[in-house]
């Protein structure tokens, strides 16, 4: 899995540039629930909005059963919950002002969060499993 990371951070990295999105948004109460595989939405959306957000609940909705997490170099195996927990600590040590995503039609982004007065470079990976789409693994790191 983490040389699948790499070797697609380092073609994300190598081809143009996508344009970027900055979703600053209001916290949502409730999530979102994951969009069918076959809908024409945009998947990076709602997540994007999240992360914005720093809605650890409503991100958690998106997650897999079991997925890879590394926040600020610390890696894991994490289920749902765990990793709901991991990103609300994060969230709560640094408050997100803006999130942009780049590769928004893909099933993977890289973005960038301003949070807490600090830059992080933000990689999400999806699986589609049952026609809906997961975050499979998410990794949070300092610029």
């Amino acid at each position: 899995m983490k040389r699948l990371a790499i070797v697609l951070l380092t073609l994300a990295l190598a081809g143009p540039v996508a344009l970027a999105q900055n979703f600053i948004l209001q916290k949502t109460s409730q999530p979102t629930p994951a969009p069918a595989a076959e809908g024409g939405d945009d998947v990076f959306v709602p997540i994007s909005k999240y992360i914005a957000a720093g809605n650890a609940e409503a991100l958690s909705a998106w997650f897999a059963d079991n997925l890879e997490i590394a926040v600020l170099a610390k890696e894991s195996d994490a289920s749902r919950a765990q990793a709901r927990q991991i990103v609300k600590t994060f969230f709560d040590n640094f408050t997100p002002r803006s999130f942009k995503a780049g590769r928004a039609n893909m099933k993977y982004a890289l973005g960038t969060l301003k949070a807490g007065g600090e830059t992080f470079n933000v990689t999400i990976f999806l699986s589609c499993k049952e026609d809906r789409y997961r975050i499979q693994q998410l990794k949070i790191e300092r610029l």
